[in-house]
């Protein structure tokens, strides 16, 4: 089942005002809406948060990109991220297209994000773990076909992802890389499974991948791994970004990003905008 509902921000200190003034009118601040959609690849409801570009219902003729954001709750990073990409629409600025953001809200990301792991203790204290070729299968099968049916959408697709959501976006990368052509990455967790991943062997090495894709990796000054074996994040990023530098196909183009100002609990916002900039640099101007 579809429902469509409202998705409301409400700015608190606004309300509070009306109330301690009595004639002043108040109102709800729209930010997007609300999707719900039924998962069978999952077995449950999923529910998607919506930002939709200024100017979205007003032309039926256009078409936009895709962006869809892990860990996309209001309480997580939707807003922000929404936030970002609207600044970055402004006439004045005009950097980045106009897109759709898709929030994926979470409901259980230990187990959507990771793919089994051998490390016993991992296991114990993430037991409802590895499920990731699932979540994927419901990015590709259901999510992505449902957005596409419902929103007017063209070929580019973004995918963001932190943390676990970085590890699951690599994931996707080497396992499924024509599933999106620009990939945000962001301090991922690639000391899961001791670093399993970052062997791995991807389509996206040979030389006849054809598909143009743009991968940004960022990483601030977080130290070791929240793991039992010694992992530095900084490190895992910087083999991750040389790894896909190795590439022989010349259609893939990587962008490492450090950032010492920032930890694994703050980097996301400042990232995101980087990432926006490298993925979107701005024409040089004509003599």
């Amino acid at each position: 089942m579809r429902i469509l509902l409202s998705f409301i921000l409400i700015i608190f200190s606004a309300a509070l005002f009306a109330q301690s003034k009595p004639g002043v009118n108040s109102k709800p601040f729209i930010l997007g809406q609300i999707d719900e959609l039924f998962s069978k690849e999952l077995g449950e409801n999923r529910t998607l948060n919506i930002y939709l570009p200024d100017g979205y219902q007003k032309d039926e003729k256009n078409i936009y990109p895709v962006i869809y954001l892990l860990d996309g709750s209001a309480d997580e990073d939707f807003i922000h991220v929404a936030g970002l990409i609207q600044f970055n629409n402004f006439s004045w600025i005009n950097r980045v297209p106009k897109s759709i953001l898709v929030g994926i809200a979470n409901i259980d990301r230990k187990r959507d994000f990771t793919y089994p792991t051998r490390i016993e203790k991992d296991l114990k204290r993430y037991p409802s773990s590895g499920k990731s070729d699932q979540f994927i299968a419901f990015i590709e099968k259901e999510l992505q076909p449902y957005i596409n049916q419902k929103y007017r959408t063209n070929d580019s697709k973004m995918i963001i992802g932190q943390s676990l959501g970085g590890l699951l976006a690599t994931e996707i990368l080497f396992k499924k890389p024509s599933l999106f052509n620009q990939y945000i990455i962001m301090s991922p967790s690639l000391w899961w499974d001791n670093g399993s991943l970052l062997n791995a062997t991807s389509e996206l090495f040979q030389e006849n991948f054809i598909q143009k894709t743009a991968v940004y990796i960022g990483v601030g000054k977080e130290g070791l791994a929240p793991s039992d074996i010694p992992h530095v994040m900084e490190v895992d990023a910087n083999l991750l970004a040389e790894k896909i530098k190795g590439t022989k196909s010349k259609n893939v183009q990587v962008y490492f990003d450090y950032l010492p100002q920032e930890d694994h609990a703050t980097i996301t916002h400042q990232a995101v905008f980087n990432a926006l900039r490298l993925l979107y640099p701005l024409k040089p101007a004509e003599n």
